[in-house]
């Protein structure tokens, strides 16, 4: 449905005082990776990683610095450009995180469902209509007539979640985009809510790249799983396996951060890495190197590539390539 080869996005950087230029910020850095349809590819890593900027550069909303997209019948795309626009948004759409933000407060949610329809279905009222009633019941708003004429105050959070979620199916994407799509919801709601994706990815086809940093959300939802650091992906393969047994340490450390039900008493898994500093930020070598417990002579001045692993997942870490002289830290 999606393919994305050598995706880069790099920022300005900003010089110090009397300093004429800087280093640029690599926001995403080299990313490739394919979401076929029926498909969930959950993005995990921490706040700063990139994954929402990846988000915006498939949708159009922030230009690239280089590298391809494909989307299905369309081949290579370029979302910003007008002339790919109309037939692009029509197959690929967005939910916010914060559904108290993405919708108009001024808008009944019906017109704000309609909206999109209004784009891309200007003279058939009548097939209007129908998408809208069947997206707000695909979404969990039925009756329709018991919400569509309400204002997004007068919904719950997760009543307002589901109708931003039926704004977006509503002209039926192929492709949809899920940015932290439950941050927001209590717990109680979070699963009915993962439900509806998981609706849309194997009863509708829709392909999925679903961004968050919950891991036990992504266990429940996703078919692969991609850890991101500093821009880059250092981990992608199977959800289960990469949750059960990652092979990065940035992704085991990632997994030992989830809360468990222990008995009292259990002694608590330290720490798997030292916190993250901008000082630290390494110029060459291995971005995670000064944080990594089990750093290589290596790590420090050699970036490691993604590498194909025995089990079909794919690993940067030099432990995972020949053997390298050097000793650990």
């Amino acid at each position: 449905m999606i393919e994305v080869r050598d995706l880069r996005k790099w920022y300005a950087g900003r010089g110090r005082l009397f300093s004429r230029s800087a280093a640029p910020l690599k926001a995403v850095d080299g990313v490739s990776f394919s979401i076929a349809a029926g498909e969930v590819l959950g993005l995990v890593g921490e706040s700063g990683s990139g994954k929402s900027t990846i988000g915006g550069l498939l949708l159009g909303l922030e230009r690239p610095t280089s590298g391809e997209i494909h989307f299905g019948s369309l081949g290579r795309v370029e979302p910003h450009e007008r002339r790919n626009r109309l037939a692009f948004t029509r197959a690929a759409q967005l939910v916010f995180q914060n559904p108290y933000e993405a919708l108009n407060p001024r808008h009944t949610i019906a017109e704000s469902i309609l909206e999109p329809l209004t784009i891309h279905f200007p003279d058939d009222p009548a097939e209007r209509q129908r998408l809208l009633i069947q997206a707000m019941e695909r979404s969990g708003l039925q009756p329709y007539s018991r919400y569509a004429d309400r204002y997004p105050h007068q919904l719950s959070g997760g009543q307002l979640q589901r109708a931003a979620i039926a704004r977006a199916i509503s002209i039926q994407p192929t492709f949809l985009v899920a940015d932290e799509p439950v941050a927001m919801l209590d717990v109680s709601i979070r699963a009915s809510v993962l439900n509806l994706f998981r609706y849309f990815a194997t009863e509708l086809g829709m392909a999925i790249l679903y961004i968050s940093h919950d891991l036990s959300t992504m266990r429940h939802l996703c078919t692969n799983i991609a850890v991101m650091y500093r821009g880059k992906f250092v981990e992608m393969g199977n959800a289960e396996t990469v949750l059960d047994e990652p092979q990065h340490p940035y992704s085991r450390s990632l997994a030992a951060s989830v809360p468990i039900l222990a008995p009292r008493g259990t002694r608590i898994r330290p720490k798997l890495v030292a916190p993250d500093q901008v000082v630290i930020r390494p110029t060459e070598g291995c971005a995670f190197a000064p944080r990594c417990p089990n750093t290589l002579d290596i790590c420090r001045s050699q970036a490691p590539a993604l590498r194909t692993l025995a089990d079909g997942r794919s690993a940067s870490c030099h432990r995972h390539e020949a053997p390298q002289p050097g000793s650990e830290r």
